[in-house]
């Protein structure tokens, strides 16, 4: 599942409107936010990529840096630091929070989407690295090493089973599988199972990943599958 969702946090409105038309030119979606207060009211989790202003109000860019490092859910999103600020001190701060680059104003666009795009490689590598032993979908995450899924950052209680559809769902998002497919992929060829079984695993299933249930979708005549 490929996410251009990015997140540019500064109190300049105008050098917002700047970098959000040029990178939603690069094919990105782009929100923006005038302060930390904005930002950490939204759901931080969807972004792939936060530009990130370190002197704004009540809670500077390197304040929010460490909140969204310290919360499980967000600690894997990279940042780049985009500032005036141009000490040596200032680099090294940014940096050790977990920043992942840092522009000094003024810069050019072409600069910054350079940057953008060498640091959301990156992250897409250390992702294939962790791929074999989590699936994640913002913040629902199937362990596949620890068999076990959390939801938020707490354990929810799968059967095998569950477990397998949700990790078969995750790993395809956007496909759809019919419940022949499902019965290859999940259970033994050895065991008779009727379709029925596959309804009522989905069901239980929806309910149990609770906001996310959601997305577990059906296409009538065709199977289920978990909605990009």
């Amino acid at each position: 599942m490929k996410n251009n969702n990015i997140l540019v946090v500064d109190d300049e409105e105008s050098l917002c409107e700047i970098l959000q038309f040029n990178l939603e030119v690069e094919g990105y979606k782009v929100d923006v936010a005038y302060s930390a207060e904005q930002a950490l009211q939204m759901k931080l989790e969807k972004y792939a990529l936060i530009i990130l202003d370190i002197m704004m109000g009540a809670i500077s860019g390197l304040k929010m840096a460490q909140i969204v490092k310290n919360d499980e859910r967000t600690a894997n999103i990279p940042i780049i630091f985009c500032t005036a600020k141009e000490s040596e001190n200032d680099t090294v701060t940014g940096l050790n929070i977990g920043a992942d680059d840092y522009i000094t104003k003024p810069f050019s666009i072409r600069e910054v989407i350079a940057r953008v795009k060498s640091v959301l490689r990156r992250a897409a590598m250390r992702t294939q690295t962790t791929e074999a032993k989590e699936i994640r979908y913002e913040t629902l995450c199937v362990d596949i090493e620890k068999k076990c899924c959390t939801l938020d950052g707490k354990d929810i209680q799968l059967t095998k089973k569950e477990l397998e559809i949700l990790a078969l769902f995750l790993k395809n998002t956007g496909k759809i599988f019919s419940r022949e497919e499902i019965l290859k992929r999940v259970w033994d060829e050895q065991v008779i199972v009727l379709d029925r079984t596959i309804d009522v695993n989905i069901t239980r299933l929806r309910k149990k990943i609770k906001q996310y249930g959601k997305f577990i979708i059906t296409r009538t005549g065709y199977g289920y599958g978990f909605k990009n």
